[in-house]
């Protein structure tokens, strides 16, 4: 009784069988961390376990809190929320929230390197595994390089002005190549990564000295913008035209631009291999962190829009504009101070977690083993902290990204959603079985022999049709295997709702949820189409998307859920509502980024899927495995331990 991997199967059938191969390959899914895959992987690839709560809170603020909010305080209530625009914060902070709730639960139950990478691998497959790796690599690269080419600007108004730089640190023009090089935006990187380099712990206490500060100077703006609100009588908030001068739509037109204000905690998951106890300290990590964002956006905005008229706020300099109007001009120095240590913080949360990715890539052989290495002193992927480092240097010093900083939004969105919909796949279909590797196929075909000769079947399922073919390696979200759970909530439907059926009918209903929300979202915000297809659309998505919560609320969610990954670690609450809610917001932010950044995007992920089709398909660690049911590793890993002694 033996059990065929995927080579066996893709060679078997020409190249119907070579195609058939390569699909099965885009949905094989990998195992949870465990003990055994730890134990039996290289010592080399581990990272240090250094850090815990505060160190998780200094990245989550770090990353989140950038020079952005210096500038979108003017915009977004020039154009959009007026005075309203801290309730604009406060409805953002709490969408990003939903993204934080999945990434706690999955962060706590999946505590490795990879973050949204590592979540898709496990719970939907290897080809949206990688799509949503190859977007996070571009999310960071530019984001980092858009960063640091920020930071020149605000120093020099430290210095004096815009032309008060040193020499060495000041921007120079290329003539004839219509190139602006920016220096200091490469010196930095290299410190930033140099940082990085030298240990997790060491890199995480400088940040949250930078982040310290940081806070510091949005302190100042709070209580002294307070102390000259009440000294002026709040001119801003005594307005005829009221607290909504556009409208309920204008505010929430403003939560979607400053939404991505909060874009920044999903760095805290990056690091979840790095955390002593990431059952405990991963989710109080990501949720203080991003409350105590959105208290200090909201209390900056509040105080802002109060001291001047929204109509009268300059859009480039709003906060330092608003204390000149009062009398405060050297007030500027310490805003410039803030923004340049918010735009150091957040260079160093860019870059941190691209590393960490390239490395979990690497690790499952979709990467070269190159960017796997973890140097053993540090306990850093130094060579890929070195790599990201030169690229984003180069990247900063020499190009204006700034009309691709679009581009960061769509790797952050995408994998804001698939971060989502596996904690829908985790909660009503999570994966059954588990790959092995090839080496202990003598162990599984031994195991499989004393059960077939004991009883035959298991569970009622034949040994022969639920153990060890590489058919679950491709096994779809909408797959025939099944684990034995308990009875749905509506008795008078069990036999309908059984638990073969209850896994089919979760498994499509997740689809057509996604379907629905994509069709309503895209005629929502499509203007251009006829009005009846957009009001069919909008139907059509709008119930597919009702009938999806109805149908995910009233049946039970899987038992496994309480033993996949690691025990004890977050649950997401108000499953499904609160999943599905985030992925609504996320597709509506995505699909109105604009197709210029569509367009752009494209042609990265296109990439992706030529390097993936060349390198990943061919190199990745799953390409032989062999899969069981998760109820039997333990067993097996026993019976191949007890050979061994």
């Amino acid at each position: 009784m033996g059990f065929l991997t995927d080579s066996v199967k893709e060679g078997g059938n020409g190249s119907r069988g070579a195609w058939g191969g390569s699909l099965r390959g885009l949905v094989r899914r990998k195992q949870v961390d465990s003990v055994h895959v730890r134990s039996g992987g290289s010592g080399k690839h581990q990272l240090a376990k250094d850090l815990t709560i505060p160190h998780l809170i200094a990245i989550g603020v770090g990353s989140t809190i950038g020079a952005g909010v210096y500038i979108l305080v003017g915009t977004v209530a020039r154009e959009h929320s007026g005075p309203a625009l801290t309730l604009s914060f406060l409805i953002a902070g709490i969408a990003a929230a939903f993204s934080a709730f999945c990434y706690a639960e999955l962060a706590s139950r999946c505590p490795s390197a990879g973050s949204a990478y590592h979540y898709s691998y496990i719970c939907v497959g290897e080809g949206v595994a990688w799509l949503i790796g190859w977007a996070l690599i571009l999310e960071y690269t530019i984001g980092g390089a858009a960063v640091a080419r920020g930071i020149s600007p605000n120093l020099a108004l430290l210095f004096g002005g815009e032309d008060s730089l040193p020499f060495f640190l000041a921007r120079q023009h290329i003539p004839g190549l219509d190139i602006v090089l920016d220096p200091c935006a490469a010196i930095l990187v290299f410190i930033v990564t140099g940082l990085l380099c030298v240990g997790i712990k060491e890199s995480t206490v400088a940040q949250a000295i930078v982040t310290t500060a940081n806070v510091c100077a949005m302190l100042f703006v709070i209580i002294a913008g307070s102390y000259v609100g009440f000294k002026t009588g709040w001119v801003g908030y005594e307005l005829p035209t009221g607290y909504f001068p556009f409208g309920v739509d204008g505010m929430l037109a403003g939560s979607a631009t400053v939404f991505f204000a909060f874009i920044g905690f999903d760095s805290v998951a990056s690091t979840a291999e790095e955390v002593k106890n990431p059952q405990r300290d991963l989710p109080w990590g990501i949720g203080i962190a991003l409350s105590i964002c959105c208290a200090l956006y909201m209390l900056v905005s509040g105080v802002i829009v109060g001291l001047v008229p929204y109509y009268a706020m300059d859009p480039d300099t709003p906060i330092s504009s608003a204390f000149a109007s009062n009398g405060m001009q050297w007030a500027a120095y310490i805003i410039a101070f803030g923004a340049f240590t918010a735009l150091c913080s957040t260079l160093m949360g860019s870059i941190l977690p691209q590393p960490r990715i390239l490395m979990a890539m690497a690790r499952d052989g979709l990467l070269p083993a190159f960017f796997s290495d973890v140097n053993k002193r540090t306990q850093v992927p130094v060579k890929s902290t070195i790599a990201t480092g030169i690229v984003a240097a180069v990247l900063s010093s020499v190009m204006d990204v700034s009309q691709l900083a679009g581009m960061v939004s769509v790797g952050t969105l995408l994998a804001f959603t698939m971060v989502a919909i596996s904690v829908l796949i985790l909660r009503y279909v999570p994966p059954d079985e588990v790959p092995l590797p090839p080496s202990l196929q003598e162990t599984i075909d031994s195991v499989s022999l004393q059960y077939s000769q004991s009883s035959g079947s298991i569970n009622g399922i034949s040994l022969d049709d639920s153990v060890g073919t590489s058919k679950g390696s491709a096994q779809p979200l909408l797959g025939k295997k099944v684990a034995q759970v308990g009875y749905p909530i509506i008795k008078q439907v069990q036999d309908i709702f059984n638990e073969e059926n209850r896994r089919k009918v979760a498994g499509w209903t997740i689809m057509f949820t996604c379907v629905g929300i994509l069709l309503l979202t895209y005629a929502a915000s499509n203007l251009g189409l006829p009005r009846f297809l957009r009001f069919g659309m909008c139907g059509v998505g709008g119930a597919l998307l009702l009938c999806g919560l109805i149908v995910l609320t009233s049946i039970d969610q899987d038992d496994g859920r309480h033993s996949f990954g690691h025990a004890g670690g977050f649950m997401c609450p108000f499953v499904p509502l609160l999943p599905i809610a985030c992925i609504l917001i996320n597709v509506y932010l995505l699909i109105n980024l604009g197709s210029a950044t569509w367009a752009r995007v494209s042609v990265w992920l296109l990439i992706g899927a030529l390097v993936y089709a060349f390198y990943g398909r061919k190199h990745s660690s799953l390409r032989h495995a062999v899969y069981v049911p998760a109820a039997h590793v333990d067993e097996i890993y026993r019976s191949s331990a007890d050979s061994l002694a």
